[in-house]
C-alpha cells in the first residue's frame, strides 16, 4: 500500500510521467548541470527514464524510508547514475544537480492540481523536497565512493606500471624501481619479481634502486624481504643505484644488508651478473 505521505505524489506521476521526464530533461539540459563531464544525450535520457520510473514504483511501493527494500530499485538506479557521472568526471554536485532538478517539474504539476489547496499544496511540495534532498544527498554519497574506487583503481595500475620486471638477459632479470617504496608497493614488486622466476627460471635478479628518493629503515627492510624471497626461489640479487647518499645513510642508520652485492650502477650490477653466468660482451670487429 502508497504511503500517505506520497500518495499524491504517486498517483501524479501515474498520471504525468511522460511530461515530467520530458520538462526533467530539459531542465538539465538549460541548466547546463554537467560542465566537467557532460553525459551523452542519449545516456542522459536513459538515466533519467530508469530513474523515474523506479522512483515511481518505489512511491507505489509503500516505505518513506529510502533505505527500506521498496527502494532498492531507486538506490541502485542512483549508484549506477554517481558511477557513471564518476567516470565521465561530473563532480558530486553536478550529479546531485541533476537529481534536485527533478523538483521544478514536479512542483508545476503539484501547483496545478492544488492551486485551489494552498495548504495541501504547502504539504506536499514539502515532501517532495525532502524526497528529493535525500536522494541527492545519497548520490553524493554514492559519487564519493565511486570515485574513491576510482581512484584506488588507478593507483593499483599505477603502482603494476611502475614496478616492471624486465628481462635483461636469458637469465638475468631486473626491477627498475622509480618512487617511494612502502609495504604495498613492495608486495607488489615481490609477486611480480617471484612470479617472472618462476616463469623464466632465472638465476639472478637486478634491483635498481636509482629512482628512489630516499632509503631508510623501513624501505631497507623492504628491500631485504624481497631479495630474501628471491632467494627462496633460487635467484640471487644484485642491489644497483647505492649512490654516495645512499650508502652514507645506510651506515648511519646501522643497515645490515648482510651478504647481499651492492653496485653504484645498474650497469655495474649487469656487467657482474653476465660474469656469474659466464657471459661477456665483446665489440664487432
Amino acid at each position: 500500500m502508497t504511503s500517505p505521505q506520497f500518495s499524491k505524489i504517486s498517483a501524479l506521476f501515474d498520471s504525468h510521467e511522460d511530461a515530467i521526464l520530458a520538462d526533467w530533461l530539459q531542465a538539465q539540459s538549460r541548466s547546463g548541470i554537467f560542465r566537467s563531464g557532460a553525459p551523452r544525450q542519449a545516456d542522459l535520457k536513459q538515466q533519467s527514464a530508469t530513474l523515474l520510473r523506479s522512483l515511481r514504483d518505489a512511491l507505489r511501493g509503500g516505505s518513506a524510508d529510502i533505505a527500506s527494500p521498496e527502494w532498492a530499485g531507486v538506490r541502485g538506479n542512483l549508484e549506477d547514475m554517481s558511477r557513471a557521472n564518476a567516470q565521465l568526471g561530473a563532480s558530486p554536485t553536478e550529479t546531485a544537480s541533476s537529481i534536485f532538478s527533478l523538483k521544478q517539474p514536479v512542483f508545476s504539476r503539484l501547483v496545478e492540481q492544488f492551486k485551489g489547496d494552498p495548504e495541501e499544496l504547502s504539504t506536499q511540495m514539502g515532501n517532495l523536497t525532502t524526497l528529493l534532498d535525500k536522494l541527492g544527498l545519497y548520490t553524493v554519497e554514492m559519487h564519493q565512493k565511486s570515485r574513491e574506487a576510482i581512484i584506488v583503481r588507478q593507483q593499483q595500475e599505477m603502482m603494476e606500471l611502475s614496478t616492471p620486471v624486465v628481462e635483461l638477459w636469458k637469465g638475468i632479470l631486473a626491477v627498475p624501481l622509480i618512487g617511494t617504496l612502502d609495504s604495498q608497493r613492495t608486495q607488489v614488486v615481490m609477486e611480480n619479481l617471484l612470479q617472472k622466476i618462476a616463469d623464466t627460471g632465472a638465476p639472478i635478479a637486478i634491483v635498481d634502486i636509482t629512482g628512489v628518493p630516499t632509503v631508510d629503515t623501513l624501505v631497507a627492510q623492504h628491500l631485504l624481504k624481497t631479495i630474501s624471497a628471491a632467494r627462496l626461489m633460487g635467484a640471487d640479487c644484485i642491489v644497483s643505484g647505492i649512490r654516495p647518499q645512499i650508502a652514507q645513510t645506510i651506515v648511519h642508520l646501522g643497515v645490515a644488508l648482510g651478504d647481499v652485492l651492492t653496485k653504484a650502477t645498474l650497469a655495474d650490477a649487469f656487467g657482474i651478473a653476465l660474469k656469474r653466468m659466464g657471459l661477456t660482451i665483446c665489440k664487432s670487429q
